[in-house]
């Protein structure tokens, strides 16, 4: 239509009633690192593009295809962070945090930015809630982290949420088993550029979704039947860990993540409910990751939960997570000296922790109660200029229709025990 705007293509807008619900899942998908003294990081929207192209890897579909990169007037080549994990690490060394105490152990949540083609559940303006820890490699980190992300989805009540889970190896198991796939690859019909990609990381094939892929590598050799020593160690480890913790899993040896740090402990959550997209989240041990970003070689481990596709997975699973009204108190103003007493009326609500708004303009009692009955408040406060007069408000339940004089004086109180 001429003369107006729409969102970008791939990207929506967050507002009420469902907001509520956005908010919800993404205070439940922070409250767990809250809960265990991560300190919040809050980094720039666009960083340096090498930050991405060394950080996640050029192999990638992310790098390769679907990052927002463009040139300032500085000449400057900047990228809209397509992940958290790579600026939040570029933050921590600029700060010097890996030379205090570890690990480091940081949450954090905002937008990311891919260009890739819209569909339900995938956008091109995605939010995530993250954590990363630096600076040690003890299996039970690993399993903190994996623990943190499963209580956010239980918070949310979700049931139909599965945690795939395996090990990357590292860089003693690793490029043994790199040969022996690509040695794999070679003897396979691949169009040119998964060959390309395969050069590069041979293990991205595994990550392909295409039909005529997947058949081709269902005999693939599996990295978990090649992991050193050391690196199976460190999964029964995790795995015990996760056992006494009660966290359920999937063995999925097969699982590889889109970014290529990933080493040792790899895992996803998905959630069948949604279709083709179904992962909500994941994350991973990245050992190699701050090195590769000009720090000292200290272990690495975080995650990355989708504040999206989890709305998308409760509205699947019909929850409801969050109370859609805006307000507790609703304050019914008749005449012009009301008026002006229910601005400190609402004032005075507010100050005292209760959430309230009122009518404004210049309403009639039936068009007042009707803004009241839709704000989904439990109580409307009915004030009028005689009721000023007298010390008096009426104090009406919404939901039984009960009503009865309260003194304005005891206002506060009264509503503070009714809503307790």
């Amino acid at each position: 239509m001429s003369g107006t705007f729409r969102a970008p293509k791939g990207t929506y807008d967050v507002l009420p009633p469902f907001s509520a619900t956005w908010l919800a899942v993404r205070d439940a998908l922070s409250a767990g690192p809250r809960l265990a003294g991560y300190g919040y990081v809050e980094t720039p929207t666009f960083e340096d593009t090498a930050l991405f192209v060394r950080g996640v890897g050029e192999s990638t579909d992310v790098v390769s295809k679907e990052m927002y990169t463009f040139t300032d007037r500085g000449d400057r080549s900047l990228t809209l962070r397509p992940e958290g994990t790579a600026g939040v690490l570029r933050a921590v060394l600029e700060a010097g945090l890996e030379r205090g105490s570890l690990p480091v152990k940081v949450w954090y949540c905002g937008p990311n930015f891919r260009y890739e083609q819209p569909q339900s559940g995938r956008y091109r303006q995605h939010t995530q809630v993250g954590v990363e820890t630096v600076g040690s490699d003890d299996p039970a980190l690993d399993a903190e982290v994996v623990w943190l992300a499963a209580q956010g989805y239980a918070r949310l009540g979700l049931s139909g949420v599965r945690l795939l889970l395996t090990s990357l190896g590292d860089a003693t198991c690793r490029p043994a088993y790199r040969d022996l796939l690509t040695n794999f690859l070679a003897g396979l019909d691949l169009d040119a550029d998964t060959r390309r990609r395969a050069a590069i990381n041979p293990l991205r094939v595994l990550d392909d979704k295409r039909p005529e892929v997947v058949a081709q590598m269902a005999e693939a050799p599996l990295l978990r039947d090649h992991l050193c020593p050391a690196c199976q160690d460190h999964h029964t480890a995790v795995t015990g860990y996760l056992d006494v913790l009660g966290v359920a899993y999937v063995d999925a040896p097969r699982l590889v993540r889109g970014l290529d740090y990933y080493t040792r402990t790899t895992f996803e959550f998905v959630h069948d409910g949604l279709g083709a997209q179904s992962s909500v989240g994941g994350g991973g041990r990245y050992d190699g990751l701050l090195a590769t970003l000009g720090g000292a070689p200290l272990a690495g481990m975080g995650f990355g939960l989708g504040v999206d596709r989890t709305c998308l997975a409760v509205a699947a699973e019909g929850l409801t997570v969050a109370e859609t009204a805006r307000c507790a108190v609703f304050v019914v103003p008749l005449g012009q000296a009301a008026h002006d007493a229910a601005v400190t009326v609402v004032a005075a609500l507010r100050g005292a922790g209760m959430s309230a708004d009122m009518a404004y303009g210049d309403r009639g009692l039936k068009g007042a109660m009707k803004a009241a009955d839709r704000s989904g408040a439990h109580f409307a406060v009915v004030l009028g200029d005689r009721d000023l007069a007298a010390g008096t408000v009426g104090v009406k339940d919404l939901r039984s229709g009960d009503q009865h004089d309260v003194a304005l004086s005891a206002l506060t109180t009264t509503l503070r025990e009714l809503l307790s």
